[in-house]
């Protein structure tokens, strides 16, 4: 099959043609590898997405792309432009929603998260460049909007979070780095109601715990407890430490309410 037709799909207005065809039929292929002889012509023309006029064009682009990187045949310099086209938009993408009732599903968060995770778990970048790849994470989560995460935005992000922290050559200062971004952000906070990224950041904050603290990656525990830290911060009900497992057994048991 010709993918030329379907990638003229995936900028199409239309969701069904856009998602249940276009981005389906693509990833359906890509993962049998029914292109692999064509990966790099595929990529590049996903790459040139990132600037088209069209926000579904832009958010539909990543999605299709990690499929290409986890074909994993692709030479490492390669993979790097790519990331470094993908990083470029992301940061700077405005559009942020993640369903419009006219065109469907855009996802720009979402669908970036499922390529950062790609890029992130790839043998062909180093353990430090998946840091910094962790460190765009945290400016793109942080940065000022309107859109407040709606359609489980922070669990696609703390997936591919999760997901990176299970690599075995991964430095703890390499997957907690990125938190600095968010303690500029709630250091800069000020008195009144709680700004859209602030809530973002609590919202991306609470999912990575649970996939830090549940998926058994090597320093998924390490990035747990100081997410734990910032969570007492920001709210102070949190618990900041962990209890020993036998704190609760010790403790007397306190009186029925009435």
């Amino acid at each position: 099959m010709d993918f030329a037709p379907l990638l003229e799909m995936l900028g199409s207005p239309d969701p069904v043609v856009r998602d249940d065809r276009g981005c389906t039929e693509l990833i359906n292929g890509l993962r049998h590898g029914e292109w692999d002889s064509q990966l790099i012509e595929i990529g590049g023309a996903l790459v040139e997405r990132f600037e088209h006029p069209d926000v579904q064009a832009r958010t539909f682009a990543p999605l299709v792309l990690a499929t290409v990187v986890e074909r994993n045949l692709v030479e490492p310099d390669i993979v790097r432009r790519w990331r470094d086209a993908f990083t470029s938009w992301w940061l700077g993408e405005k559009d942020l929603r993640g369903w419009d009732d006219r065109l469907g599903w855009l996802h720009a968060i979402a669908h970036g998260a499922d390529l950062v995770r790609a890029i992130g778990t790839s043998p062909r970048l180093t353990a430090p460049e998946t840091g910094a790849l962790l460190a765009v994470v945290g400016a793109r989560v942080t940065a000022q909007t309107s859109y407040r995460y709606a359609q489980m935005e922070e669990d696609r992000v703390a997936r591919a979070i999760g997901r990176i922290l299970s690599r075995e050559d991964l430095a703890p200062d390499d997957a907690t780095a990125w938190l600095a971004t968010v303690d500029e952000l709630f250091a800069s906070r000020g008195p009144g109601p709680l700004p859209v990224p602030v809530a973002n950041t609590l919202a991306v904050l609470r999912a990575t715990y649970v996939m830090a603290d549940r998926g058994g990656a090597t320093w998924g525990t390490v990035l747990a407890d100081e997410i734990a830290k910032r969570l007492n911060y920001a709210f102070p009900a949190y618990p900041a430490l962990r209890r020993p497992p036998d704190a609760a057994a010790s403790e007397p048991a306190s009186a029925p309410s009435k």
